[in-house]
C-alpha cells in the first residue's frame, strides 16, 4: 500500500513516476477537460485553466485507491477548490472601502 500518512509522504507520492503516469492517463481519458464543467455544459481545458486530478474517495482516507483510475477524475483548479471547500476569497460590500 502507498504511504500517504503525512504531508511529506503525500508530497513524495505526488512526485512519483507512478502518479505522473497515472495523471497523464486520466487527463487523456477525460479528454483534457474538467469533468464538472463538462457536466454543466461548459468546456474548460488546459488552454483556459489549470487542470488537476481529483481523488473521488480522498487519498488521505483511502490510500488503497491512490492509483485506481475509477477513483480519479480531471477537474479545473476552481472546481477542485470548490470540491474541497477551499475558497480563500472574501466578499466585501461597498461600505468596506473608503474612496
Amino acid at each position: 500500500m502507498i504511504d500517504v500518512s503525512t504531508p511529506k509522504a503525500r508530497h513524495r507520492f505526488y512526485c512519483s513516476g507512478a502518479w505522473r503516469r497515472m495523471r497523464e492517463q486520466i487527463l487523456k481519458r477525460d479528454n483534457n477537460e474538467c469533468q464538472w464543467c463538462k457536466a454543466e455544459g461548459r468546456v474548460t481545458t488546459a488552454k483556459t485553466a489549470t487542470l488537476e486530478i481529483d481523488h473521488i474517495m480522498e487519498l488521505e482516507y483511502h490510500p488503497e485507491l491512490a492509483l485506481e483510475p475509477s477513483n480519479l477524475r480531471t477537474l479545473c483548479h476552481d472546481c477542485h477548490n470548490k470540491r474541497h471547500d477551499r475558497h480563500r476569497y472574501k466578499q466585501f460590500d461597498d461600505e468596506t472601502f473608503e474612496f
